[in-house]
């Protein structure tokens, strides 16, 4: 493996708010129910703080990089208030310099008992939402367990739009207990006329430890599921949207963050339970916190956990993991840049595929056709 050099690599931060009002059945995230339904302002700044000091024992991290973008994920990162993100920012960037225009994104929910007015967050300097719709239907709603109503959703892309917000994700889930063809596309038609600039549309999977897990909901049959990926995806194209990623939809550009994770970029990562990935010269490394956020608070600064280098052989897989998720894929330099591997060792494989027609045949990139991303869990496959 040769010598790598980090100043190349971007480095992003991801903070996690492990809190939510209420668990919803399927998620099988790191988050948890408020202790007795509310977040209190004295468990806000405790946990506030616990991150600054987080984030300390990660400076030595960036070795001389800036902040290339910040993702507020969670749990409900919009339970924390205006304030207290306005505070953080000022504490992280004494630390560590954000880069200018620095692309920050937090992830919120639609209730408006979960978060500030949206220009608070702007304020903040927050300049990107991911607003947690998942759909529009009532009924789906109460079967997903969230807490907002139809009204809600509409309102809170409106409400950031008139704030002043200019980029806007909203979650979509699709395949959702019982859906029709209709009433799936229809949850994408109110997420476009509503005003979403990017839309994050997948499919519901049923993950273990969750409640739909232990009690298996009556899903749509394969059928209604290939329908309502082929048109809508059919109805974004039509709308002018961009699939630059697996379940990525975009009118304006790409997300910063989530690119720099597919092009297996480097992050920092603060907060109960949240998983990072440093380059350093000699290897690329992965980390993780403490899950429990009572346990996270117990141990300031915080441990990295699992401080594990990936190995060569594994190296392949984790590249290709993250960066045949991207329609157009990467440049084909970037594999030995970001792992210290030769595309040699690689070749073969692709070859292969490329003979196959599920990866692109060109020398420079390296991206999967059309029907290899139909095909991509089996493609990673042979990467291991």
């Amino acid at each position: 493996m040769a010598e790598l050099n980090p100043a190349s690599v971007p480095l992003s931060l991801y903070i996690h708010m492990p809190w939510c009002v209420r668990k919803c059945p399927y998620c099988d995230f790191n988050s948890h129910a408020v202790p007795d339904g509310e977040l209190s302002l004295d468990l806000e700044q405790e946990y506030l703080r616990a991150l600054v000091e987080d984030f300390k024992t990660e400076v030595d991290f960036a070795q001389g990089r800036e902040i290339h973008s910040v993702f507020i994920g969670g749990g409900t990162p919009s339970l924390i208030s205006a304030q207290g993100y306005t505070w953080l920012f000022d504490q992280l960037k004494a630390l560590l310099p954000f880069e200018h225009n620095c692309e920050i994104t937090l992830e919120a929910n639609p209730g408006t008992v979960e978060h500030d007015p949206f220009a608070g967050y702007l304020a903040a300097g927050i300049n990107r939402l991911s607003i947690g719709v998942q759909s529009f239907n009532t009924e789906h709603l109460q079967k997903l367990g969230r807490i907002h109503s139809n009204h809600d959703a509409i309102s809170a892309i409106q409400h950031a739009a008139e704030a002043g917000f200019q980029r806007i994700n909203v979650d979509l889930m699709h395949g959702l207990p019982e859906q029709s063809l209709e009433q799936a596309l229809l949850d994408l038609k109110l997420a476009v006329e509503s005003g979403a600039t990017h839309v994050s549309w997948y499919q519901l999977t049923i993950e273990p430890n969750t409640v739909f897990f232990r009690t298996q909901p009556l899903l749509p049959n394969d059928e209604v599921l290939e329908a309502i990926q082929e048109q809508g995806e059919a109805y974004l194209k039509a709308q002018g949207f961009i699939n630059y990623e697996v379940s990525a939809w975009r009118k304006e550009r790409p997300s910063a963050h989530n690119l720099n994770y597919w092009q297996f970029g480097d992050y920092l990562a603060i907060g109960a339970g949240a998983h990072g990935k440093v380059t350093r010269p000699d290897g690329v490394y992965r980390f993780q916190k403490t899950r429990q956020p009572k346990d996270y608070l117990a141990k300031v600064p915080a441990e990295h956990l699992q401080f594990k280098r990936i190995e060569a052989e594994d190296m392949p897989f984790e590249f290709m993991m993250n960066a045949l998720r991207l329609n157009k894929g990467v440049d084909a330099h970037l594999y030995t840049a970001r792992t210290g591997l030769a595309l040699d060792t690689v070749l073969p494989v692709v070859n292969s595929l490329r003979q196959r027609h599920l990866m692109v045949a060109d020398e420079t990139r390296l991206s999967c056709t059309p029907q290899g991303h139909m095909f991509l869990n089996s493609i990673l496959e042979e990467f291991l």
